[in-house]
């Protein structure tokens, strides 16, 4: 489940942990590369508007909206924890592919930044392994 990690110390609670350190070192590049890895899975546990389901009601005053205290509420997908992992790693390969491209056009400032960004990720998901 998308909560469970929380209590056990799982991926999600050591990103959330690692951004309440970085925040209040001011280190913007870790700050930026764990709040998108944590965006990516709160990404991914949303459901799809296709599969939504509830009261079709709809409004009178807009069209198309649902009706009722908390119509509009879906419960989100549950990871596990090897699919939060696979979207941490696929976060940091991702900017490892966007550093490669930086340096070929001579950026290499922004390169060595995304570099940062996948080690920072790249240390959460290796804390859990050890």
């Amino acid at each position: 489940m998308s909560g469970s990690g929380d209590l056990e110390g799982g991926i999600r609670a050591r990103l959330n942990a690692a951004l309440r350190e970085a925040t209040r070192a001011r280190d913007a590049i870790a700050v930026s590369a764990l709040r998108s890895a944590l965006a990516a899975i709160s990404n991914a546990e949303a459901v799809p508007a296709s599969d939504r389901v509830g009261p079709r009601t709809s409004s009178p005053h807009v069209a198309g909206a649902v009706a009722g205290l908390g119509a509009a509420e879906v419960p989100r997908v549950g990871l596990s924890e090897a699919e939060i992992s696979g979207i941490v790693r696929a976060e940091a390969a991702e900017r490892l592919d966007a550093a490669a491209g930086y340096e070929r056009s001579g950026r290499g400032a922004r390169a060595a930044r995304l570099r940062c960004e996948a080690a920072v990720l790249a240390a959460i998901i290796g804390r859990g392994t050890g």
